[in-house]
Protein backbone atom coordinates (compact mmCIF):
# COMPACT_ATOMS: atom_id res chain seq x y z
CA UNK A 1 0.00 0.00 0.00
CA UNK A 2 2.91 2.33 0.52
CA UNK A 3 3.56 2.92 -3.03
CA UNK A 4 -0.12 3.92 -3.44
CA UNK A 5 0.75 6.63 -1.49
CA UNK A 6 3.64 9.10 -2.89
CA UNK A 7 4.59 11.38 -0.60
CA UNK A 8 8.54 11.89 -0.42
CA UNK A 9 9.64 15.40 -0.90
CA UNK A 10 11.80 13.98 -3.54
CA UNK A 11 9.04 13.30 -6.09
CA UNK A 12 9.17 17.39 -6.45
CA UNK A 13 12.42 17.36 -6.83
CA UNK A 14 13.25 19.07 -10.53
CA UNK A 15 11.11 21.66 -8.94
CA UNK A 16 13.22 22.17 -5.90
CA UNK A 17 16.49 21.71 -7.81
CA UNK A 18 15.22 24.55 -10.50
CA UNK A 19 14.44 26.58 -7.10
CA UNK A 20 17.92 26.33 -6.04
CA UNK A 21 19.23 26.89 -9.73
CA UNK A 22 17.62 29.87 -9.99
CA UNK A 23 18.72 31.93 -6.81
CA UNK A 24 22.54 30.30 -7.99
CA UNK A 25 22.33 28.39 -4.38
CA UNK A 26 26.00 26.75 -3.78
CA UNK A 27 25.74 25.96 -0.17
CA UNK A 28 22.49 24.64 0.98
CA UNK A 29 20.89 23.21 4.83
CA UNK A 30 18.62 20.46 4.37
CA UNK A 31 15.81 19.64 7.29
CA UNK A 32 14.83 15.62 7.54
CA UNK A 33 16.82 13.64 5.62
CA UNK A 34 15.15 10.24 6.59
CA UNK A 35 16.40 7.83 3.81
CA UNK A 36 18.46 10.37 1.97
CA UNK A 37 16.37 10.42 -1.30
CA UNK A 38 15.98 13.99 -1.63
CA UNK A 39 19.53 14.59 -0.60
CA UNK A 40 21.26 12.35 -2.69
CA UNK A 41 19.65 14.87 -5.22
CA UNK A 42 20.64 18.18 -3.60
CA UNK A 43 24.13 17.08 -3.25
CA UNK A 44 24.76 15.72 -6.84
CA UNK A 45 23.73 19.78 -7.74
CA UNK A 46 25.84 20.75 -5.16
CA UNK A 47 28.61 19.07 -6.19
CA UNK A 48 28.28 20.52 -9.72
CA UNK A 49 28.43 24.17 -8.65
CA UNK A 50 31.24 23.54 -6.00
CA UNK A 51 29.21 23.73 -3.05
CA UNK A 52 28.06 21.87 -0.31
CA UNK A 53 25.05 20.05 1.71
CA UNK A 54 24.33 20.30 5.49
CA UNK A 55 21.37 17.62 6.26
CA UNK A 56 20.00 17.79 9.87
CA UNK A 57 18.48 14.91 10.81
CA UNK A 58 18.44 13.66 14.91
CA UNK A 59 17.29 10.24 13.73
CA UNK A 60 17.61 9.64 9.74
CA UNK A 61 17.76 5.69 8.33
CA UNK A 62 20.33 3.75 8.48
CA UNK A 63 20.68 3.67 4.41
CA UNK A 64 21.02 7.82 4.94
CA UNK A 65 23.92 7.55 7.73
CA UNK A 66 26.41 4.73 5.04
CA UNK A 67 25.36 6.97 1.89
CA UNK A 68 26.92 10.50 3.67
CA UNK A 69 30.18 8.50 5.10
CA UNK A 70 31.59 8.63 1.53
CA UNK A 71 30.33 12.04 0.57
CA UNK A 72 32.74 14.69 0.70
CA UNK A 73 30.69 17.86 0.53
CA UNK A 74 27.43 16.79 2.86
CA UNK A 75 27.87 16.89 6.46
CA UNK A 76 25.17 15.19 8.55
CA UNK A 77 24.46 17.53 11.86
CA UNK A 78 22.52 15.08 13.72
CA UNK A 79 20.22 17.02 16.02
CA UNK A 80 17.07 18.53 16.55
CA UNK A 81 16.89 21.32 13.95
CA UNK A 82 16.03 23.83 16.39
CA UNK A 83 19.08 23.36 18.49
CA UNK A 84 21.64 22.90 15.47
CA UNK A 85 20.79 25.91 13.22
CA UNK A 86 22.40 28.76 15.00
CA UNK A 87 25.22 27.31 14.43
CA UNK A 88 25.42 27.74 10.79
CA UNK A 89 26.42 30.66 8.48
CA UNK A 90 26.30 31.80 5.06
CA UNK A 91 23.38 29.69 3.84
CA UNK A 92 22.24 30.22 0.16
CA UNK A 93 18.95 28.61 0.66
CA UNK A 94 17.12 25.72 3.04
CA UNK A 95 14.78 22.70 1.87
CA UNK A 96 12.50 22.07 5.57
CA UNK A 97 11.14 18.79 5.49
CA UNK A 98 11.62 18.15 9.11
CA UNK A 99 8.84 17.80 12.52
CA UNK A 100 5.66 19.07 10.46
CA UNK A 101 4.00 21.75 13.41
CA UNK A 102 3.60 24.91 14.05
CA UNK A 103 5.73 25.72 16.72
CA UNK A 104 9.15 24.22 14.66
CA UNK A 105 7.96 25.33 11.48
CA UNK A 106 7.52 28.93 12.88
CA UNK A 107 11.10 28.67 14.15
CA UNK A 108 12.87 27.34 11.78
CA UNK A 109 11.95 29.97 9.06
CA UNK A 110 12.58 32.81 12.19
CA UNK A 111 15.98 31.59 12.68
CA UNK A 112 16.46 30.79 8.56
CA UNK A 113 15.81 34.81 8.13
CA UNK A 114 17.82 35.75 11.38
CA UNK A 115 20.90 34.04 9.62
CA UNK A 116 20.28 35.56 6.54
CA UNK A 117 20.09 39.11 7.51
CA UNK A 118 23.04 38.70 9.65
CA UNK A 119 25.22 37.00 6.38
CA UNK A 120 23.63 39.08 3.99
CA UNK A 121 21.96 36.23 2.14
CA UNK A 122 18.26 37.19 0.72
CA UNK A 123 15.53 34.38 1.90
CA UNK A 124 15.00 30.99 0.41
CA UNK A 125 13.19 28.55 2.08
CA UNK A 126 11.37 25.46 0.19
CA UNK A 127 9.00 23.55 2.91
CA UNK A 128 7.34 20.61 2.24
CA UNK A 129 4.26 19.41 3.93
CA UNK A 130 2.31 22.47 3.43
CA UNK A 131 -0.76 21.41 1.61
CA UNK A 132 -2.94 17.75 3.60
CA UNK A 133 -2.70 16.88 5.85
CA UNK A 134 -0.24 19.24 8.04
CA UNK A 135 -1.43 22.52 6.88
CA UNK A 136 -3.83 22.83 9.44
CA UNK A 137 -2.81 20.24 11.94
CA UNK A 138 0.36 19.79 13.77
CA UNK A 139 2.28 16.45 13.55
CA UNK A 140 4.85 15.61 16.24
CA UNK A 141 7.89 12.94 15.80
CA UNK A 142 8.86 13.89 19.26
CA UNK A 143 6.30 16.14 20.96
CA UNK A 144 7.80 16.71 24.07
CA UNK A 145 10.18 18.81 22.56
CA UNK A 146 7.62 21.08 21.91
CA UNK A 147 7.11 23.70 24.69
CA UNK A 148 3.59 22.70 26.09
CA UNK A 149 2.05 25.87 25.82
CA UNK A 150 2.88 25.49 21.84
CA UNK A 151 1.50 22.06 21.82
CA UNK A 152 -1.82 20.85 20.47
CA UNK A 153 -3.46 17.93 22.01
CA UNK A 154 -2.04 15.08 20.34
CA UNK A 155 -3.10 11.41 19.89
CA UNK A 156 -0.40 8.39 18.52
CA UNK A 157 -4.44 6.93 17.73
CA UNK A 158 -6.74 7.46 14.78
CA UNK A 159 -6.33 8.63 11.27
CA UNK A 160 -6.48 11.45 9.50
CA UNK A 161 -9.13 12.18 6.38
CA UNK A 162 -9.59 15.10 4.20
CA UNK A 163 -13.09 15.81 5.73
CA UNK A 164 -13.11 15.18 9.47
CA UNK A 165 -11.51 17.65 12.05
CA UNK A 166 -11.68 15.20 14.92
CA UNK A 167 -8.88 11.90 14.28
CA UNK A 168 -11.10 8.85 13.71
CA UNK A 169 -11.04 5.46 14.15
CA UNK A 170 -11.03 2.62 11.34
CA UNK A 171 -10.45 5.32 8.54
CA UNK A 172 -7.66 7.91 7.55
CA UNK A 173 -3.82 8.08 7.75
CA UNK A 174 -2.11 7.56 11.00
CA UNK A 175 1.06 7.32 12.23
CA UNK A 176 0.80 3.74 13.37
CA UNK A 177 2.73 4.90 16.62
CA UNK A 178 5.70 6.57 14.81
CA UNK A 179 4.41 9.94 14.84
CA UNK A 180 0.96 11.58 16.33
CA UNK A 181 -1.03 14.25 15.14
CA UNK A 182 -3.03 16.97 16.75
CA UNK A 183 -6.15 15.65 18.12
CA UNK A 184 -8.08 19.02 16.15
CA UNK A 185 -7.61 20.94 13.40
CA UNK A 186 -7.75 24.09 12.77
CA UNK A 187 -7.66 27.26 14.85
CA UNK A 188 -4.65 29.06 15.86
CA UNK A 189 -1.15 28.39 15.75
CA UNK A 190 -2.00 24.81 14.28
CA UNK A 191 -0.14 22.95 11.09
CA UNK A 192 2.65 23.91 8.98
CA UNK A 193 0.67 26.65 6.61
CA UNK A 194 -0.83 28.49 9.52
CA UNK A 195 3.14 28.87 10.33
CA UNK A 196 4.01 30.11 7.23
CA UNK A 197 1.09 32.14 6.56
CA UNK A 198 2.11 33.67 9.93
CA UNK A 199 6.12 34.33 9.42
CA UNK A 200 5.25 36.00 5.62
CA UNK A 201 2.23 37.90 7.45
CA UNK A 202 4.88 39.46 10.51
CA UNK A 203 7.74 40.16 7.79
CA UNK A 204 5.20 42.20 5.76
CA UNK A 205 4.24 43.92 8.96
CA UNK A 206 7.97 44.83 9.45
CA UNK A 207 7.93 46.37 6.04
CA UNK A 208 9.80 42.99 4.08
CA UNK A 209 8.85 42.38 0.66
CA UNK A 210 8.57 38.38 1.17
CA UNK A 211 6.59 36.40 -1.11
CA UNK A 212 5.33 32.92 -1.07
CA UNK A 213 4.25 30.07 -3.72
CA UNK A 214 2.52 26.72 -3.19
CA UNK A 215 2.32 23.89 -5.05
CA UNK A 216 -0.68 22.17 -4.10
CA UNK A 217 0.96 18.47 -5.15
CA UNK A 218 2.50 15.45 -3.47
CA UNK A 219 1.29 16.62 0.04
CA UNK A 220 2.29 20.83 -0.48
CA UNK A 221 5.47 22.48 -1.64
CA UNK A 222 5.57 26.18 -0.14
CA UNK A 223 8.38 28.43 -1.67
CA UNK A 224 9.31 31.31 0.43
CA UNK A 225 11.51 34.18 -0.63
CA UNK A 226 12.86 37.75 -0.62
CA UNK A 227 11.03 39.17 -3.52
CA UNK A 228 14.41 41.88 -3.16
CA UNK A 229 16.62 39.48 -4.38
CA UNK A 230 18.28 39.59 -7.32
CA UNK A 231 16.81 35.90 -8.66
CA UNK A 232 13.39 36.61 -7.38
CA UNK A 233 11.52 37.63 -10.42
CA UNK A 234 12.98 34.66 -12.62
CA UNK A 235 11.92 32.62 -9.52
CA UNK A 236 8.56 33.94 -9.29
CA UNK A 237 8.14 32.97 -12.82
CA UNK A 238 8.52 30.03 -12.91
CA UNK A 239 6.64 28.87 -9.93
CA UNK A 240 3.35 31.10 -11.11
CA UNK A 241 2.11 28.57 -13.13
CA UNK A 242 2.22 26.06 -10.32
CA UNK A 243 1.18 28.48 -7.29
CA UNK A 244 -2.54 27.59 -6.08
CA UNK A 245 -3.26 25.65 -9.20
CA UNK A 246 -6.88 24.14 -9.13
CA UNK A 247 -6.59 21.94 -11.38
CA UNK A 248 -3.10 20.42 -9.90
CA UNK A 249 -5.07 20.69 -6.69
CA UNK A 250 -8.21 18.69 -7.62
CA UNK A 251 -5.77 15.97 -9.09
CA UNK A 252 -3.88 15.65 -5.40
CA UNK A 253 -7.62 15.13 -3.62
CA UNK A 254 -8.63 12.69 -5.98
CA UNK A 255 -5.34 10.77 -5.33
CA UNK A 256 -5.70 11.32 -1.84
CA UNK A 257 -9.64 10.28 -1.70
CA UNK A 258 -8.34 6.51 -3.68
CA UNK A 259 -5.69 6.06 -1.02
CA UNK A 260 -7.79 6.89 1.95
CA UNK A 261 -10.67 4.43 0.20
CA UNK A 262 -8.33 2.04 0.61
CA UNK A 263 -7.03 2.74 3.46
CA UNK A 264 -10.44 2.42 5.40
CA UNK A 265 -10.94 -0.74 3.44
CA UNK A 266 -8.09 -3.00 4.89
CA UNK A 267 -9.38 -1.83 8.59
CA UNK A 268 -10.65 -4.28 10.87
CA UNK A 269 -13.04 -2.12 12.89
CA UNK A 270 -16.37 0.50 11.81
CA UNK A 271 -15.53 3.94 11.82
CA UNK A 272 -15.33 5.95 14.76
CA UNK A 273 -14.17 9.32 16.18
CA UNK A 274 -11.12 8.52 18.19
CA UNK A 275 -10.30 9.05 22.11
Amino acid sequence: MNNLYIHSMSEMADTILDCLKIAGARDVVEIGADLGGMSKKLADQMADVGGSLTSIDPEPAEEFLRWVIGCRNVRHIPAPSLEAMPGLANVDAWVIDGDHNYYTVRNELAIADQIGQRDGKPLLAILHDVSWPCARRDMYYAPKRIPAEWRQPYSYEGGVTLDDVELVHGAGFHGQGYFAFAKHSGGPRNGVLTAVEDFVADLRTEGRDVAFALIPAVLGLGVVFDSSAPWAPDLAAMLLPFHDNRLIARLEENRLRHFLATVELQQPTPLARAA
